[in-house]
């Protein structure tokens, strides 16, 4: 597979401009690319635009290397014309399997020999969305955690077709401009950090419908207790720490027993029952209070960037 080199990418294509591709539009341009935007919404440049300004600021707090350059963004009506001249492909459009196959299947003739295709979907098997195209074997997941601009996750995995070289291609672009990249090694449905989520939410949703604890009180568990210590090191390494000098093969062996009676009794029902649902959105609401979705979305950003700029600090003194 000849493939342009990951460090001489300067220009990505950001299919889909919605919440996630301007996000990574302003990724890529904080970090010295240029994009080629498109979207099928009539009104997307201006939302982009506004998108990428109001998210600069945080960019800066982050240390961004590029200073806000509006000529290294261009907006085509057209897909095909948007990846004609660009190095990589970061496809964020709607996450309906039809709908990107019915786009992909616009760029057979146009996508060059040499790019990538990543898709930025939260669940869908690219195997799926793979399958018939010219360029198959260049196309990977390369997901996400939201905001693409401030959380560094990205996942990559591959599908049936998808060849190896372009999984490590993938892997070694993302964490070479800024984020921190990681392979699934199979595929499956929410990839790794969403199934992650899942389970968690689960059992919320279990605790709150069973009236174990309120809406809030679940939130206030999770963001001043273990969310904390996870955003450090991860539950595994947690765990570890837990094992005093045995580390975590005694955590396993003295936490075990609790922990699989813990196991038995989650709540496993696959299902969002009406009247659970009814119970979050109204626990939810009045946690927000008078707290808009803006409000909400600035605490979280803030926040967000306080806790990156110390762990960048902290870890950057060894």
């Amino acid at each position: 597979m000849n493939l342009v080199k990951p460090d001489a990418v300067d220009r990505v294509a950001i299919l889909g401009a919605g919440t996630i591709g301007a996000s990574w539009a302003a990724h890529f341009l904080a970090h010295g690319l240029s994009v080629n935007v498109w979207d099928p919404a009539p009104d997307f440049e201006a939302r982009c635009r506004v998108f990428i300004a109001a998210a600069w600021p945080a960019l800066i707090r982050l240390g961004t290397p590029a200073e806000m350059d509006e000529s290294r963004m261009a907006f085509f009506d057209d897909p095909a014309e948007a990846v004609r001249n660009c190095q990589f492909v970061q496809e964020s459009g709607p996450e309906n399997a039809e709908i990107k196959i019915e786009l992909y299947s616009r760029l057979d003739d146009a996508l060059p020999d040499d790019v990538i295709m990543a898709s930025s979907s939260s669940g869908l098997l690219i195997s799926k969305l793979q399958a018939g195209r010219k360029a198959a074997a260049r196309y990977v997941i390369g997901h996400p955690f939201n905001p693409p601009h401030l959380v560094p996750l990205v996942e990559v995995v591959g599908g049936e077709d998808t060849d190896a070289a372009a999984i490590e291609w993938a892997l070694s672009f993302y964490n070479g401009c800024g984020k921190k990249a990681i392979r699934i090694n199979r595929e499956v449905p929410g990839h790794l950090a969403n199934r992650l989520q899942a389970a968690m939410w689960r059992e919320a949703v279990h605790l709150v419908d069973t009236g174990v604890a309120s809406v809030e009180d679940v939130d206030i568990a999770v963001s001043y207790g273990p969310g904390l210590r996870w955003a450090l090191m991860g539950p595994n390494l947690i765990l570890h720490l837990a094992g005093g000098d045995g580390g975590v093969r005694h955590a396993i062996e003295h936490f075990g027993p609790a922990l699989e009676t813990w196991w038995a009794d989650l709540g496993c029902e696959p299902k969002i029952s009406d009247a659970a649902a009814e119970k979050v959105i109204a626990g939810v609401t009045a946690e927000a209070a008078d707290r808009s979705l803006d409000d909400l979305t600035r605490e979280r950003d803030h926040l967000l960037i306080s806790l990156l700029e110390m762990l960048a600090r902290e870890r950057g003194k060894g």
